[in-house]
């Protein structure tokens, strides 16, 4: 490996390990399984549904956890959890604000789990949080989980989550920009064996930074979410996993029309460049023993449809660009329902419907739920035999 120390140097992503490098490293050991299994943890008031109808669905710690050790014995590959900066009431609704952080609760959680990837979703653009802190905190949460942790790096698409630390929201692409710099600093303090300092575009600086332990498996897991051309660009240089959206919107079937063209566009950009990374889509699964009870539940979950979530929505700006030209995504039925897209229909039909997400270039999916506990119980007794048959899993 070849080290420059000079102030402002940048050693290029190529030149790092990565855990996909190591035959044991626990990304190395779930990417053997035919399609990656995650679960999108409900770690903020109401979930991913805006509806009222009653459910067992909890922000709280214990409830989170609960869910990770259910989705752990089930044999899940990774979970995480979104963050949100948001003012008092949240979006509102049944989104009322109340929320964990995400780095905390899923740093927290590894200490209690075995085998399960847990990753903590980081702002890496603004507040406190500054390349040395999170490259010390990230590498000591690395040790703790035997190379189980890692990041989603987020960079804000609300203008609101800017204003509350007290700034103004920076523009897109810049915001790629600056996370691809504290990335590669990120990168720099868990490889380099001397001291590092840096100063570059963005406000913090480094002099004579050094971290230890380095981790386990030459970095953390990192993934994003992200459909713009920066965001795709960002993933194919660091990303291991790139959690994606549907272009076509909620529907099924729109969805595996458009998703093809999207998961192949997302990989080139990455083998463009000598990489290779895996595509993750957010299903929301609504499932029972017959057609029958599947859409009754499906109707209670929309005839609650909360009419005050939605308004919250509208009433923050955002610059994602994963979300533009989506059909119908504010409609109260979409809400009600919530997910990426919607997979509906008996156990068979759900794995039906995960056969064509795999072969539409879908290499993980990170479940949601309207009803987690109840609703992750049924999936493990119903629906992960049947995908294990086929051979989803294994």
């Amino acid at each position: 490996m070849i080290l420059n120390h000079h102030p402002g140097s940048i050693v290029g992503w190529d030149r790092f390990a990565t855990p996909t490098d190591f035959d044991f490293s626990p990304l190395s050991q779930a990417l053997k399984q035919p399609i990656l299994l995650g679960l999108f943890l409900p770690i903020q008031a109401g979930g991913w549904s805006a509806s009222t109808l009653p459910r067992t669905t909890d922000w709280s710690f214990e409830y989170n956890k609960a869910l990770v050790l259910d989705a752990e014995a089930l044999g899940f590959d990774l979970v995480f959890a979104l963050s949100q900066w948001l003012p008092k009431g949240g979006y509102g609704g049944v989104f009322n604000g109340q929320a964990l952080d995400s780095f905390v609760t899923t740093a927290a959680l590894t200490s209690v789990t075995q085998k399960i990837m847990l990753i903590s979703t980081i702002h890496v653009l603004y507040g406190p949080i500054h390349p040395l802190h999170l490259a010390k905190y990230g590498a000591t949460v690395d040790h703790i989980s035997g190379g189980r942790w890692g990041i989603n790096v987020v960079t804000g698409h609300r203008a609101v989550e800017h204003e509350m630390f007290g700034w103004t929201r920076i523009e897109h692409d810049r915001r790629y920009e600056l996370a691809a710099e504290f990335i590669e600093v990120l990168q720099r303090l868990w490889n380099d064996d001397e001291n590092f300092s840096f100063e570059g575009k963005s406000s913090w600086k480094l002099c004579s930074a050094f971290v230890t332990p380095k981790p386990k498996y030459g970095r953390p897991v990192l993934v994003n979410a992200t459909g713009s051309d920066a965001g795709i660009s960002f993933a194919a240089r660091y990303s291991d996993i790139v959690f994606i959206t549907s272009p076509g919107g909620s529907d099924f079937m729109s969805a595996i029309e458009l998703l093809p063209a999207h998961t192949e566009r997302v990989k080139q950009a990455a083998r463009d460049i000598g990489r290779e990374v895996r595509t993750l889509l957010n299903p929301m699964v609504i499932s029972r023993e017959t057609e029958r009870e599947t859409w009754a539940y499906h109707d209670a979950i929309v005839a609650h449809a909360d009419s005050d979530a939605p308004l919250g929505f509208s009433r923050f700006d955002s610059d994602a660009h994963a979300w533009k030209g989506r059909r119908g995504i504010d409609a109260p039925k979409r809400r009600a329902i919530g997910g990426n897209i919607e997979v509906i229909g008996t156990p068979e039909q759900v794995v039906e419907q995960f056969i064509q997400l795999k072969k539409a270039g879908v290499d993980g999916l990170q479940l949601s739920f309207f009803d987690f506990k109840k609703d992750l119980e049924f999936f493990g007794d119903r629906i992960l035999p049947l995908m294990k048959q086929v051979g989803l899993r294994l």
